[in-house]
């Protein structure tokens, strides 16, 4: 139905026949994406297609080459960093260490895990974080009660929220990195990013303590033991991985020094890693290729639109002059977390960012801010896979509802009111 209401809605809005069909092609992906009816590489797929069939002008090179950009590369090495972390059981013992670390101790157990979960979806999905961290809080709390609930929806938050950490956390970074004009390093990304991540998820903790008040006592004194690697896996060598990782986030990190770009730090660190064995070969079947297709899709969905001009008559009026830019970029702020609250937020960036580069020129960093405020759109069961993953293990739908809320509002507006202004101070638009 969406579908044929955007295809509808190409055909009236545009004369011309090539961005009529372009609008027709993109209204079926979104609707594909949006909608998440089928796997989300489904509409990468159709997108090489159906751009050459329907407009002969862009052949198939063409369209790939449009889909090839150095994001992929620079997220194909963070999967490959997470293949080996789960290979080598890295992380299973940081999060099993955050358990034990916290002693039973409520307060300490909700900010720690919360904390852990964030730094493991810096690095790795999301929901392998989740997952990972649920597994480890199982046997810590009873089965029902506020205080469960209130460790399960602090995890949920903590992946939800880690991902805006660093470029390669989550699929709507990536589109906006690829919509700039200028490559954001890496640490100018995290130096804004980290600092967002840790206010909210500092909040999000306060908030949960207060909401479902929880004490000080200790939960229980029999704390689970480390968990076996993946997959039944040894652990050889679990101290080579953990010194290759360092190296290659320092060198994400050292960008701006030695100049080499995040990309092909990504694709050393792959190379290291399958070389020395430190991942076995077979391991690369297990990387998400399906979240490359994806994301690779968004890109490409991106430039179709610039290249066929399908958002000029849309942006000119949105970007009246009546309007300051200000409350146009908080309007695509909000837009794009209550989107992603209830589709996917890569569909949701991969719609927005075009439309944030057209509506606000004079904001050279909207793409980032539209990209950061869909991964602050998480109120609800729907929103995220940790969210339901957390419901599953006993959370209600409306403990996830008040902190979800509180942060769409709360980042959406730190992020129209601060954005710009701190992104340029990092050098970033």
């Amino acid at each position: 139905m969406a579908a044929a209401v955007g295809a509808g809605a190409s055909l009236a809005a545009f004369a011309d026949p090539t961005a009529a069909r372009a609008g027709i092609v993109a209204s079926l992906c979104l609707a594909l994406w949006l909608g998440e009816v089928v796997p989300g590489f489904v509409p990468t797929l159709l997108l090489l297609v159906a751009v050459p069939l329907a407009l002969p002008a862009f052949e198939p090179r063409v369209v790939l080459g449009w889909m090839a950009d150095p994001v992929l590369a620079l997220f194909f090495g963070g999967f490959v960093l997470g293949e080996a972390a789960r290979v080598h059981g890295i992380d299973q013992a940081l999060a099993g260490a955050a358990v034990r670390y916290t002693r039973g101790r409520p307060r300490r157990l909700i900010a720690g895990l919360a904390t852990t979960t964030a730094f493991l979806s810096m690095w790795m999905s999301n929901i392998a974080a989740a997952a990972l961290m649920f597994a480890c809080v199982r046997p810590l709390c009873p089965e029902d009660g506020r205080l469960r609930r209130a460790v399960l929806v602090a995890v949920a938050l903590g992946a939800n929220l880690g991902g805006m950490a660093t470029p390669i956390g989550s699929g709507p970074n990536a589109i906006a990195i690829a919509s700039m004009d200028v490559p954001i390093p890496f640490v100018s990304w995290m130096a804004f990013a980290v600092p967002l991540v840790a206010a909210s998820l500092a909040f999000a903790v306060v908030l949960l303590l207060v909401v479902h008040r929880v004490g000080s006592e200790v939960v229980t004194e029999a704390l689970p033991p480390p968990l076996p690697p993946a997959d039944g896996a040894p652990t050889q060598r679990p101290v080579l991985v953990g010194v290759v990782a360092a190296a290659a986030i320092l060198a994400w990190l050292a960008e701006p020094l030695h100049g080499v770009d995040a990309p092909l730090v990504s694709l050393a660190l792959a190379a290291v890693l399958f070389g020395s064995a430190l991942v076995p070969a077979e391991r690369l079947r297990q990387v998400d290729w399906s979240t490359l297709l994806l994301i690779a899709g968004g890109i490409g969905l991106g430039r179709l639109v610039e290249a066929t001009n399908l958002l000029t008559p849309l942006a000119a009026t949105l970007a009246s002059p009546d309007q300051p830019s200000g409350f146009r970029l908080g309007a695509l702020l909000f837009a794009s977390a209550v989107l992603s609250s209830i589709m996917s937020n890569t569909g949701t960036a991969a719609l927005l960012v075009p439309l944030a580069i057209a509506v606000v020129p004079d904001i050279p960093t909207a793409p980032v801010l539209v990209a950061l405020a869909a991964s602050f759109g998480m109120p609800f069961v729907v929103s995220t896979p940790p969210n339901a993953m957390a419901v599953g293990a006993g959370a209600r739908a409306q403990d996830l509802a008040l902190p979800g809320f509180v942060l769409l509002i709360g980042g959406c507006a730190l992020l129209a009111i601060t954005g710009p202004w701190v992104l340029g101070a990092f050098g970033v638009g």
